[in-house]
């Protein structure tokens, strides 16, 4: 899916409401020069890094989870997403967005696949943790989408175990003193049943096609079906700067070529078979004519 200039609108328009300085310091800053607030902000893409299933964090219901037993069950892959639910704009963007996609996901939340949200403000408490998964979860049901019980568990913890989440899985954020809110960016990422992540979709919008596949890749075989598994070996390859799978010539021509041997074999086959049924019909008759 190539981000589209709504997506980069709603970004963008996001992040700098929740980072407005003065007019005046913004004219004074050269063009060059990052903004402190946007510091450390931004995702760094760590494939393949193996998140801390040591870290503990509480569920909506106020009981201790480590990480491990929920990203490295070895059952099924994780969409993780770490924001902050007072977030004012961008965290909702995301998990809508999120939501909308997993309503044309053919797949069902707690049996193929898990969500985990990660509060990144460690003033954040179980009831907000609550509160936001039940509208979240409401909102997944209207749109069609199938949750197992106990599905998508909202999380907050201390500031240690945040920050090293975040550090691990390239999370980058800030807390702005004059805003009161936290500067970071929208992002999704996909993990392996045993807990490595396997892709990033940066954006507020996913397209459900993405999602599913990406889904399927991180489970490493263990959810989808035979046309998944065929789609990501012969046709799809993932783009990191679309952001999306797109069709790789490479494999298509390869796909071509295996159809057009195999389309050879077949008919050099049934020729083969027409030619051994004329042998086989004809002696005989050649034979009587001969006597004749």
């Amino acid at each position: 899916m190539i981000r589209s200039a709504g997506s980069i609108m709603l970004l963008t328009g996001a992040i700098a409401g929740a980072l407005a300085t003065s007019a005046s310091a913004q004219l004074a800053m050269p063009s060059d020069q990052t903004p402190v607030e946007l510091e450390s902000v931004g995702i760094e893409q760590h494939l393949d890094a193996q998140l801390p299933g040591d870290l503990v964090f509480q569920d909506q219901a106020g009981g201790d989870v480590r990480l491990g037993d929920l990203v490295a069950s070895g059952e099924r892959p994780i969409i993780l997403t770490l924001n902050y639910y007072r977030c004012p704009q961008l965290c909702k963007l995301t998990l809508n967005g999120l939501v909308d996609s997993l309503s044309d996901v053919d797949l069902e939340m707690g049996s193929d696949f898990d969500v985990v949200t990660v509060s990144i403000d460690p003033e954040e408490g179980p009831e907000l943790a609550a509160q936001n998964r039940k509208g979240y979860l409401a909102a997944a049901a209207q749109q069609g989408v199938n949750a197992a019980e106990g599905a998508w568990p909202f999380l907050v913890g201390d500031e240690a175990s945040i920050k090293e989440l975040a550090d691990v899985s390239g999370f980058g954020y800030r807390y702005d003193e004059k805003s009161g809110e936290y500067a970071h960016s929208s992002s999704i990422m996909f993990i392996t049943p045993d807990g490595r992540i396997s892709k990033y979709m940066n954006d507020v919008r996913f397209n459900p096609r993405d999602v599913h596949l990406s889904l399927v890749e991180a489970s490493q075989g263990k959810i989808g079906s035979l046309v998944d598994g065929f789609l990501l070996l012969n046709c799809f390859q993932w783009d990191p700067n679309t952001n999306s799978y797109v069709a790789n010539a490479w494999k298509l021509m390869r796909l071509g070529g295996v159809f057009i041997v195999l389309l050879i074999l077949i008919g050099w086959f049934v020729l083969w078979r027409m030619g051994r049924a004329d042998q086989d019909g004809g002696g005989p008759m050649m034979g009587k004519e001969v006597l004749s």
